[in-house]
């Protein structure tokens, strides 16, 4: 990569986390993680895969904001104003960070059309499970996954119907909206595949985000963010495994 077009990225990266930081959607140190995160998967992966991660910090901050004085009431809001920090930069971006990495390196299997759908899966998965906790908390009827017995909302491992069906409708809009993006770059793949794998594995993450946090989440074991960080590997690591029998 050119010199010049490395400190264009640089640039766009330092503009977008100063922006975070300054509409308050992360805090500062949340916002100087974001900057290398955002810098590594530009420069290794592809631009249009920091514009997906763009798209999906405000939509994230969106629904976060969503009603939230009552989230805030209720005890179920994220920071002081809804802004993020470093640790959850780190949890949700820390497996895409890895995908860029492995893109770079170009191994056989893992080239950057394979890398591409990989990537959108992991960010399918936070992107649903964002939508599920910050939407579904106000479903009145939450089930534990594994007992279903009835819960209070916002409990670890609590389901709704309201969860689940925003969860699907997260990951298949971060699927469409990568299609459409990656049409614009013969190198990233840009068919079914876009669409249909990142959608299902997306969903298939939330699925473990909740399972974890009903049993060792609820024990003590691990937190949310250690927890988040599973359920968005769990869906890289099905896509990835469902690219070797495409």
């Amino acid at each position: 990569m050119e010199p010049a077009l490395i400190l264009i990225y640089l640039d766009v990266c330092f503009a977008l986390a100063a922006f975070a930081y300054f509409r308050k959607i992360l805090d500062m140190k949340g916002s100087v993680t974001a900057f290398f995160v955002g810098a590594v998967i530009s420069l290794l992966g592809s631009i249009l895969w920091l514009v997906m991660l763009l798209i999906f910090l405000l939509t994230s901050y969106a629904l976060t904001k969503y009603k939230f004085e009552l989230k805030k009431q209720k005890g179920l809001h994220e920071g002081t104003q809804g802004e993020r920090g470093y640790r959850n930069v780190v949890a949700n971006g820390l497996v895409m960070t890895f995908i860029a990495v492995f893109a770079w390196i170009d191994g056989p299997m893992f080239e950057l059309s394979t890398a591409s759908f990989i990537f959108v899966s992991a960010l399918a998965v936070a992107a649903a499970d964002t939508a599920a906790s910050e939407i579904g908390v106000f479903d009145p009827r939450p089930v534990l996954i594994t007992t279903l017995k009835r819960v209070k909302p916002g409990t670890n491992g609590g389901v709704s119907i309201t969860g689940q069906l925003v969860a699907f409708i997260a990951a298949g809009f971060t699927s469409a909206v990568a299609y459409m993006l990656f049409s614009l770059d013969p190198h990233l793949v840009a068919g079914s595949s876009t669409v249909l794998i990142p959608m299902l594995c997306g969903f298939f993450g939330c699925q473990v985000d909740s399972v974890i946090g009903a049993t060792i989440e609820r024990r003590g074991k691990i937190g949310k963010l250690g927890n988040n960080f599973i359920s968005i590997a769990s869906g890289a690591a099905l896509a990835w495994l469902l690219s070797l029998l495409m």
